[in-house]
């Protein structure tokens, strides 16, 4: 055996025992954190929920952040909060906690608020507010641009609404690549996200400090997960073309839409927010200071009023 093909076989090697590692660890990850909710299967693909307070009640849909899950909203206290004068109903998003995320399409926000609409179908939920949240808030405003199904107004949260030059959210895509993102997903990627999550979280709640709650009980091992990380890089991949596509939805969105964002943010700049306002012909600007992206950690008491002023009207 030659060199090159002694290290091209250790190569080998340290790649399958990689992949096996992250399997593993995937496996390990989903023991330790089972389910909080219940699944629905709709249009071939299942969803992982949450459904809490009157069925009777109003009802608010949350839809979380890129690379997050249900357990985002519930630590921050706002399903609790909204529960008690809200029906409530709570998505992981296709490809992040337990939903799954069908290979065969492209997972835009347009599509995933198609699939998001015939669940609520099947769950028999009309005319909902919805929150999004950071990426949740483009598949919010695709539900609110729909006109086969309706909605009472939109909460916006931390959302990025205008295209601008971003070399993060490249540099994040690479997972999403066919093939080599595969490759990248099952081997390096785990161990690269486990050594920059903790500074990635401090700048996401920057410059509040990481929530103790959030540490102790939001389950990372799920985030690291092959599958998850490619979900968030796939939509990394689609922030800007996103946002360059919605421009056009905003003049002509006539529900009431609330406009939350923290005046610190250092993932996506407030003048987002502000720039949103003024293009949407029904909106409240609400700029929170001295706080980052994590906007509904810092006053779900604020949220949870201006969702129940769109719930009541």
């Amino acid at each position: 055996m030659t060199a090159a093909e002694t290290v091209l076989l250790i190569a080998a090697l340290l790649l399958a025992l990689l992949i096996i590692g992250n399997v593993g660890f995937s496996k390990l990850a989903a023991w330790r954190n089972p389910p909080i909710g219940k699944f629905l299967e709709c249009d071939g693909v299942v969803l992982h929920y949450i459904d809490r307070g009157d069925p009777a009640a109003p009802c608010v849909v949350l839809l979380h952040g890129n690379g997050s899950m249900i357990q985002d909203f519930t630590i921050s206290g706002l399903v609790d909060l909204l529960a008690r004068s809200n029906r409530v109903v709570c998505f992981d998003r296709p490809g992040f906690g337990y939903s799954q995320r069908p290979r065969r399409r492209i997972w835009t926000a347009a599509a995933q608020a198609a699939l998001l609409v015939k669940a609520l179908n099947q769950l028999g939920i009309r005319d909902p507010v919805v929150l999004g949240h950071s990426w949740g808030a483009f598949v919010a405003i695709a539900l609110g641009v729909r006109k086969d199904y309706p909605i009472r107004g939109l909460v916006l949260a931390s959302g990025y609404y205008f295209p601008t030059v971003r070399l993060d959210v490249w540099l994040m895509a690479g997972p999403a690549i066919p093939v080599l993102g595969d490759l990248v997903s099952y081997t390096v990627a785990p161990i690269i996200s486990w050594a920059v999550l903790p500074g990635a979280l401090r700048k996401i709640f920057a410059p509040r400090s990481v929530p103790q709650t959030f540490k102790n009980e939001f389950p990372a091992s799920l985030v690291l997960r092959p599958t998850q990380l490619r979900a968030a890089a796939e939509e990394s991949a689609l922030l800007i073309p996103t946002a360059a596509q919605f421009q056009s939805y905003y003049s002509t969105m006539a529900h009431q839409v609330q406009i939350f964002h923290g005046t610190e943010d250092q993932v996506v700049e407030h003048n987002q927010a502000r720039d949103l306002h003024q293009a949407l012909p029904r909106s409240n600007l609400h700029l929170v200071p001295n706080v980052g992206h994590m906007v509904t950690y810092a006053d779900p008491a604020a949220i949870v009023q201006a969702v129940n002023s769109i719930a009541n009207s």
